[in-house]
């Protein structure tokens, strides 16, 4: 059975569109969700779970289901209040806990989430990326929950790490491939820091192949990225930019706070 916040999911799927994509401005806490969502260009509100983490002093890799939740129950009022749509970054689902952790950030309001296929803790006890056929099926409960919790129009970016694991670009996208025919509407190749992103060459091959269903995150921290309009025109149907807000502003903080601190002034 669909409900109101249905409609929220249906509006964030329609606006990934190929060559108009949809740019996310990815959010941490209550404070910049009402900055970014005050902003009227504004579509939707994501959030970026390295920013979450960090804020609650943690490394990405250590943000647990419960400051996840904490964060989109601060965030998700803010969406409401502005009328956007809230897709979370929901790293790997957090393991076992998939099922409880959706559940609660649905009910909180959320309306899609990016999906990773690199879990943290696998059988082995190291992380590693998920099988394809896991993976897929990671993908398909997420949708049956969300059907049963009354949003059967839930949006999945799919994640896949399979570059930054030294894998090749073609693995990536048959990842990605594998995801779309599982349910997710949309897949996210992260190319990552220490591999210097990724090619304009290859976000063409891998955007082609998904036919434009391709989430690629914008380059601000550091210059020589793709732009907005270049990405555009390559037909990808979604942008964000991650943790790089956050980043930005600890520097805009830094730099006032020097200011007053060596000001002459009394």
């Amino acid at each position: 059975m669909s409900s109101p916040q249905n409609e929220f999911a249906k509006t964030l799927k329609a606006l990934h569109q190929p060559g108009n994509p949809v740019v996310l401005t990815n959010v941490w806490d209550a404070i910049s969700a009402r900055t970014v969502a005050s902003i009227p260009e504004t579509k939707a509100i994501a959030t970026a779970s390295y920013a979450v983490a960090a804020a609650a002093g943690l490394q990405d890799e250590d943000l647990t289901l419960e400051v996840e939740i904490a964060a989109v129950r601060a965030i998700a009022p803010v969406a409401r209040e502005f009328n956007k749509p809230l897709t979370v970054d929901f790293q790997d689902g957090f393991g076992e806990r998939l099922e409880e952790g959706l559940r609660a950030i649905i009910k909180a309001g959320a309306v899609g989430i990016n999906l990773e296929d690199y879990g943290r803790e696998l059988s082995d006890g190291k992380g590693g990326l998920y099988d394809v056929s896991v993976a897929q099926d990671r993908i398909q409960r997420v949708l049956k929950i969300a059907a049963e919790e009354g949003v059967p129009d839930f949006v999945i970016n799919a994640r896949t790490d399979a570059l930054l694991e030294g894998r090749p670009l073609s693995e990536a996208i048959e990842r990605g491939k594998a995801f779309l025919a599982a349910g997710a509407h949309n897949v996210f190749i992260w190319g990552g820091r220490a591999r210097g992103g990724w090619s304009r060459q290859e976000v063409e091959e891998a955007s082609k192949a998904l036919g434009g269903r391709l989430n690629v995150s914008l380059r601000r921290v550091v210059s020589g990225g793709l732009t907005v309009q270049e990405l555009s025109d390559i037909g990808v149907a979604r942008i964000s930019v991650g943790p790089q807000l956050m980043q930005r502003t600890q520097a805009a903080v830094a730099e006032e706070i020097a200011s007053i601190l060596r000001s002459d002034k009394v």
